[in-house]
């Protein structure tokens, strides 16, 4: 059995980005994944400011500028971009020059660098990555604590159908106004032009342990629209979200998780691709370093790269936001939410985007701790100390 040096393990935006980057340093690399061929169908986007600097133009669809409403509006001061999912997948797959391509599906974790399939042949590599998003096929811990969700339900619209919320060039970040007329779980509408005309509108719940249902999404949807005059085509495209926000880091043996299985998800917003896209390049010029001779050396590296100590401090405090949001009082959130968009612009950047700036996110934290009502400082401080919430249906 031929040993290649890097096997990745899914072939999304992640672990291709990572595939790619092995190979142009001259690592032979593959990749296994159930479909490897399959078209890309969600919605990504990211700030303008975290685009990689080899990600071409082309790539990018749409920008705008970042809008949201909590209790007031409020201009973020930055531009959303918004990428062409098919060119990107395009993109990522041209880099692919010399990358072994298997269509399989991976049973169990790594033992000496063997990787099972399950037509019950193997695959050997030094290092195997695991990028196969929340599934994590090569870390199957389970917990007994309720997974919190991020969950979604929308429809993609002409420009004309959602000019009541969007106007040219503008993006709606977050809407948390309760036009859909339900109480409860508190959700928010998220709007953004896709570059060809038409417009994504989603009604999203931020996160909830366990994960609010598409239904209870999709009602509030159209029941949001409608106030509005916005009466949905029947032939409207759809999209459904759901994904994990609280996974703990990666702990397959000796494997590295790459992409959201790392989990490089912002427990705070969700976003992972741009942190995979602009990451992928230093985990590569890490295995290469050790590659072929030092493979235990290369583990280490690699871990060491997508999780500096910086980095799991500010993971571990992001963790506590979320915790925190968790347990607030559904009728809190729009308020928790006024009150962070009202911070200064760095300190909202920091939060929202640094992966391992602790100064930043500690002089963040003080700030939206300085400027909080009594109410809310107690709610940051005890949930930092309490036990996590294990049910959002029990509250």
């Amino acid at each position: 059995m031929t040993r290649t040096d890097v096997l990745v393990v899914g072939a999304g935006p992640a672990g291709l980005a990572l595939a790619g980057a092995c190979a142009r340093l001259g690592l032979s690399t593959e990749v296994v994944d159930p479909a490897p061929d399959r078209t890309w169908t969600a919605t990504y986007g990211m700030w303008s400011r975290e685009l990689p600097p080899d990600l071409p133009e082309s790539v990018v669809s749409a920008r705008a500028a970042g809008r949201a409403i909590a209790l007031t509006e409020h201009r973020l001061g930055w531009d959303y971009a918004i990428l062409d999912v098919p060119r990107l997948q395009a993109h990522l797959t041209d880099g692919l020059i010399g990358v072994r391509m298997h269509a399989a599906r991976v049973v169990g974790s790594p033992e000496a660098g063997v990787v099972a399939l399950a037509d019950g042949s193997h695959l050997r590599a030094s290092v195997v990555a695991d990028a196969g998003g929340g599934a994590r096929p090569l870390d199957r811990t389970t917990s007994r604590r309720t997974a919190a969700a991020q969950t979604a339900y929308g429809v993609i619209v002409d420009e004309a159908v959602a000019s009541p919320f969007v106007a040219d060039g503008d993006a709606l970040f977050m809407d948390w106004r309760a036009d859909h007329g339900e109480a409860g779980w508190p959700t928010f509408l998220y709007v953004i032009p896709l570059g060809d005309g038409t417009v994504l509108m989603e009604e999203t719940s931020l996160a909830r342990r366990p994960g609010l249902p598409l239904i209870t999404l999709r009602r509030r949807l159209h029941e949001r629209l409608a106030r509005h005059g916005i009466s949905t085509p029947e032939d409207a495209r759809s999209e459904r979200v759901s994904f994990r926000v609280d996974h703990p880091r990666h702990r397959g043996p000796a494997t590295i998780g790459f992409g959201a299985a790392a989990p490089l998800i912002h427990p705070a917003t969700g976003f992972s691709v741009a942190s995979s896209l602009r990451l992928a390049p230093q985990v590569a010029s890490a295995l290469a370093t050790h590659l072929p001779d030092d493979p235990a050396g290369a583990l280490a590296a690699a871990q060491k790269t997508i999780w500096p100590l910086d980095a799991r401090v500010v993971h571990h405090v992001r963790r506590i936001g979320l915790e925190s949001l968790l347990r607030m009082p559904p009728s809190d959130v729009p308020g928790f939410f006024e009150q962070f968009f009202a911070l200064p612009e760095a300190h909202r950047w920091t939060y929202l985007t640094a992966r391992d700036d602790v100064g930043g996110i500690v002089a963040a934290m003080n700030c939206l701790f300085r400027t909080s009502s009594g109410r809310l400082r107690r709610h940051l401080v005890t949930s930092a100390v309490l036990p996590a919430v294990r049910s959002n249906d029990d509250r």
